[in-house]
């Protein structure tokens, strides 16, 4: 355990890192087990949980995020939905169903790589026009509305921010084998009550696709999510050539600029290393529904399938995701990719 003189600088390093709210001089004396595990969650994944990852494409850490770290996040969202303008906003909407005749895909939700923008869900309006704008009539306030928040809040939101590029995040990419890990799509999926859509099954690397793949999703429960809330639904191993696991399709800007699209994948399908076998396609047996408390993680591999119903409860289902791609030599960001880099580039995770 660390000597008392060590704590002061421990504690004000872990603040300067994002592991720990409590500035170097606050009145609140860590404990020495948590001093402890500031010092073990600096050496990133455990060796049984980086081969839990590897074989399932998932891994749920509870616990992740402090009840502090939580409220404040959530604060922040709440924040955020409180003082967005309703009047000069264009309405997006944000439909996910895969049979849909048009994505999204208006200038809105293009350009928003590098900013923070809201998104509706289809569900919150009503059949006729408002009487006194003739746009589309919300039938919920608009904080009850939206579907998501995106898709810069790791760089334009301090809360977001210190919760995103930390040394403990970079120490878990490390853990997954990333060389120089890159952020980006981070954004609160709300699954609002009664209406927060279902996402149909999906592999993240159809949406950022690497050449080859290497996208990995971070997961984090603000609120308790469970089956009446719309929670995660993961299918085990789907990551794998031999479940099915290739990205044979890619969701992309059209080629004329307007829109998005579908597409066949002609590039590498599996991240480097892993099995190029195909046996089979996952099934429900393999689908696992998680019980996520607020506070957990969960990663996500980038060629896992997964999904989520609809929130058909009264309680919403906030959830806080970024995702990590490879920045290393050997990998390129697609062109066509609907989300494309800021002049600067993506993120490093551990800025």
């Amino acid at each position: 355990m660390p000597r008392a003189w060590m704590e002061p600088k421990i504690r004000h390093w872990a603040y300067q890192n994002g592991l720990s709210p409590l500035p170097r001089f606050s009145t609140s004396k860590p404990t020495h087990l948590q001093l402890w595990n500031i010092k073990y969650l600096m050496a990133g994944l455990a060796e049984y949980q980086v081969a839990s990852f590897k074989e399932n494409g998932y891994l749920v850490l509870p616990d992740y995020l402090t009840p502090t770290e939580v409220t404040g996040l959530l604060a922040e969202t709440n924040k955020l939905l409180e003082e967005f303008p309703l009047e000069s906003h264009p309405l997006t909407q944000f439909t996910t169903g895969d049979e849909s005749a048009e994505h999204v895909g208006d200038d809105y939700f293009l350009d928003s790589g590098d900013k923070i923008r809201f998104f509706f869900e289809p569900d919150a309006f009503g059949t006729e026009p408002d009487p006194l704008t003739g746009r589309a009539a919300l039938l919920k306030p608009k904080n009850r509305a939206v579907n998501k928040i995106g898709h810069s809040l790791h760089t334009l939101s301090p809360p977001f921010r210190a919760i995103s590029l930390n040394e403990r995040n970079a120490a878990v990419a490390r853990s997954l084998g990333f060389a120089d890990p890159r952020v980006l799509q981070s954004m609160v999926i709300c699954k609002q009550p009664s209406i927060g859509g279902a996402v149909p099954s999906h592999r993240d690397s159809e949406f950022l696709y690497t050449d080859p793949p290497s996208a990995v999703g971070w997961w984090y429960a603000l609120q308790d999510a469970g089956p009446a809330n719309g929670t995660l639904g993961m299918y085990k191993g789907s990551h794998t050539g031999k479940k099915g696991g290739h990205i044979t399709r890619r969701f992309v800007r059209r080629e004329n600029g307007a829109g998005t699209e579908f597409i066949e994948n002609r590039g590498p399908s599996l991240p480097k290393g892993m099995e190029e076998e195909k046996s089979s396609e996952a099934t429900d047996e393999d689908l696992e529904i998680l019980d996520i408390k607020a506070g957990s993680l969960v990663l996500i591999h980038g060629n896992v399938l997964h999904k989520s119903e609809k929130n058909t409860s009264l309680n919403s289902r906030y959830a806080y995701t970024f995702h990590v791609i490879e920045g290393a030599e050997g990998w390129e960001y697609d062109a066509r990719n609907w989300l494309q880099p800021p002049a600067g580039g993506f993120s490093k995770l551990n800025t």
